[in-house]
């Protein structure tokens, strides 16, 4: 129902019935399904394979909006949207945030622990039947309907609105305790710059009589309650816990800690103020440095005493593992957390894409890289593990008993402490873990920022700078209770809780609302008019089948078997799993709530108010040379 013009000077002349032109635009009214707005004098097919106009995947007619004519400017040319300025740009910001700090710590110490050289079978199988599709999907949707995650679903299926307010949330819990741990690393790197670092002698003011320094050239002898210089710099100076009595008393507020979290949020904000395309030239920095320094590390490991050991400890097989169910659930929780789709990211960035930007061949890439990178740190990590054996004259087991941050910041620092050059080796270490969490606290937040300027453009697309601002501020202040004396079992409590069964949710919804609702056939579709190919059947029964049910088996694995907390010495009471779980809950709950509200306020019956919240209401803007058509 839609005629291409090829004049520009058409006034406004329409009447109740009639057609409107204006502007070179022909729209019948009543209602149409395609639109045209005409750029040059160049005419275009309307789309042929996209089946019948007005009609969408799950059979039902789509929402049309009425076309006002008189006294009003109709469909206007849309101004082009913010795009990257190079590709590589969004393939390093894409890798930047998908390989951070769990890649250094979380992969290698769950392949030690789950098998060794055995963990890569599930590990493989879940990223290429589980994760990478995901991934693919996410950055498809993205570029496809070039919206944020909130906005996106009045083109996919509106009554899922919720989940882009819920993947808000979500990344602002993420954003209050992941940014406190560069923080710890920041205060590491500022330690740093010493001849001799502060980690590596009992003689410090923090120190007290259970400190024993092994690496001293004295005959030491290591006992049941000896405690590293290292450990104690950690947990006494860095982060204070011994000034805490757990969650009930978190203490005050370490200055030292809110001065380095302060200027990391400065470094993030006037990162991402202007949009992709300063961000864009940031993680040519933040992205690359970390593959050099690992480069230098993994090298440096290879070379110490006794790093075949640690290396035959990560690796050697354990095919007994194999029958375990946890082990299969624990590679595909890695694999999904790695990857990280279920955050907006992939989506935000995507959408700043070019609309034929081959986002398949981004996927393959990028998740390899990731799972690669992954891999390689764990030789990183347990070459300098081995070296730790070796002097202590221990099993790998023993030394490699530290997880989280404290592999980082304890056997970690205390391994290059102990180095020829260990002050270099420390701060070269230190910065590649800032610049592993600063791009993807970069991405955690354009996830945010995207969502909610293209839900409310009226109010925030002239004022980024100030919105920015106001999140940075939010953030931050969300933060404090992650920089008290008992900060660093906030930081657990939210990192186990506040985030993994919400993710899993949002992302098992999302995979349900597009492959069942929008409908498989539609979006291979939309991926054919970007690509110029279709997904063949491995994506389609991916998309439609394993992929819900990989992400529903993790969720319900987790839920079954909650983990049991503990750090340091601190056992979690019972009461905290619940508050956990309340957290976690407090985003995923906008999820219903909305769907309540959308058929509230959604007219007829019952019947009609259903059929119409899982229509796609608003078209999706396709550009053709130098044609925009609107299309649903």
């Amino acid at each position: 129902e839609t005629e291409p013009l090829t004049s520009k000077k058409d006034v406004i002349d329409c009447n109740e019935g009639e057609d409107c032109k204006e502007n070179g635009l022909l729209v019948r009214n009543p209602k149409s399904a395609l639109r045209l707005v005409e750029d040059g004098n160049k005419v275009h097919p309307s789309q042929g394979d996209k089946g019948e106009a007005g009609q969408i995947s799950n059979g039902y007619s789509g929402v049309q909006s009425s076309v006002p004519c008189k006294g009003q400017q109709q469909l206007m040319e849309l101004e082009d949207r913010e795009t990257w300025s190079k590709k590589i740009d969004f393939l390093l910001s894409v890798i930047g945030y998908a390989v951070d700090l769990g890649n250094v710590w979380r992969f290698p110490y769950i392949c030690y622990q789950n098998g060794g050289g055995a963990f890569l079978i599930p590990y493989i199988l879940m990223a290429i039947f589980g994760g990478i599709p995901l991934f693919y999907m996410e950055l498809a949707l993205g570029q496809y309907h070039r919206n944020g995650c909130i906005s996106i679903w009045r083109k996919i299926c509106p009554i899922f609105k919720g989940i882009g307010f819920a993947i808000c949330i979500i990344d602002l819990y993420v954003a209050s305790y992941y940014n406190t741990i560069m923080a710890w690393a920041f205060y590491y790197l500022v330690s740093s710059f010493t001849a001799e670092l502060p980690w590596t002698s009992c003689t410090n003011a923090w120190n007290t009589g259970n400190c024993t320094n092994y690496f001293s050239k004295d005959n030491v002898s290591w006992s049941l309650h000896s405690i590293s210089p290292a450990e104690e710099f950690y947990t006494r100076q860095v982060l204070q816990v011994h000034r805490s009595n757990g969650l009930d008393n978190l203490g005050g507020i370490s200055w030292q800690l809110t001065l380095c979290l302060l200027l990391i949020f400065t470094i993030v904000y006037f990162s991402i103020w202007k949009g992709v395309k300063t961000s864009g030239k940031v993680v040519w920095v933040t992205a690359t440095f970390p593959y050099i320094i690992l480069f230098i590390l993994l090298v440096r490991g290879a070379t110490l005493p006794g790093a075949w050991r640690g290396v035959l400890y990560y690796l050697k097989p354990d095919w007994q593992k194999l029958l375990a169910t946890e082990v299969w659930v624990d590679a595909a929780a890695q694999i999904f957390f790695s990857l990280g789709p279920g955050f907006g990211v992939l989506l935000a960035y995507a959408s700043y894409n070019k609309f034929h930007n081959n986002c398949y061949q981004d996927a393959l890439v990028t998740s390899t890289v990731n799972c690669v990178t992954s891999f390689v740190s764990g030789f990183v990590i347990f070459t300098v593990l081995g070296y730790m054996a070796e002097m202590r004259n221990e099993d790998v087991s023993e030394v490699a008993k530290d997880t989280g941050p404290s592999l980082l910041f304890i056997t970690y620092a205390e391994a290059i402490a102990n180095m020829p050059a260990s002050t270099f080796f420390a701060i070269i270490f230190f910065l590649m873990l800032l610049t592993l969490g600063l791009d993807s606290t970069f991405a955690g937040l354009e996830g945010v920022i995207t969502g909610v300027l293209d839900e409310f453009p009226h109010v925030w697309s002239k004022r980024r700078e100030l919105f920015v601002l106001g999140l940075i501020i939010i953030c931050f202040l969300g933060s404090l209770a992650t920089l008290t004396f008992g900060g660093a079992y906030v930081v657990k409590l939210f990192e186990e809780y506040a985030t993994g069964p919400a993710v899993l949710t949002v992302v098992f919804l999302e995979a349900v609302a597009v492959a069942w609702f929008y409908g498989i056939t539609q979006f291979c579709n939309d991926v054919k008019e970007m690509l110029g190919f279709a997904p063949g059947w491995y994506w389609r029964v991916c998309w439609a089948a394993i992929s819900p049910i990989f992400l529903l088996f993790v969720t319900c694995s987790f839920l079954s078997n909650p983990p049991e907390l503990r750090l340091f010495k601190y056992n979690y009471p019972y009461w905290t799993t619940v508050v956990g779980y309340c957290i976690g809950t407090s985003s995923i709950i906008c999820i219903p709530i909305y769907m309540v509200y959308r058929l509230i306020i959604t007219p007829g019956t019952l019947k009609e108010r259903i059929l119409k919240s899982i229509t796609p209401e608003t078209a999706t803007e396709i550009p053709f040379g130098d044609i925009r058509m609107n299309a649903v």
